[in-house]
């Protein structure tokens, strides 16, 4: 967490995916997220269900740099499933303005500190 706070926010976010219902089967944890019509991978699936009432829906991390309106496919055993996504985390989620850096010290010359013993 503190790494997150010093340096801004994470590499991944969390995504709420809306699953096509059209096939029977859900996804496992760990079934690889792609952007439609892409070849690169951008997250991977937590947790998968099938909901009473949205039909089968899961929870994903994805790449913070996957546009919020994309449409994305998570390849499963049983082919690819068309997903919308719903945002959990938003990708302005933990990015902090303006982190005041430390001063550093310059090695060598006058500033250079002592050893021990001199």
């Amino acid at each position: 967490m503190a790494k997150v706070h010093n340096l801004g926010h994470p590499p991944r976010r969390l995504t709420f995916l809306h699953l096509d219902g059209s096939e029977h089967s859900l996804p496992d944890v760990g079934d690889e997220v792609r952007v439609t019509g892409e070849d690169k991978v951008v997250g991977k699936v937590t947790s998968a269900a099938q909901h009473f009432e949205m039909g089968p829906i899961a929870l994903a991390v994805i790449s913070r740099s996957v546009p919020e309106d994309a449409s994305l496919e998570v390849s499963s055993s049983g082919g690819m499933i068309a997903a919308t996504q719903e945002i959990i985390v938003p990708q302005s989620a933990g990015k902090l303005v303006e982190v005041p850096k430390l001063p550093r010290l310059k090695l060598g010359g006058a500033s250079k500190a002592p050893k021990l013993g001199e």
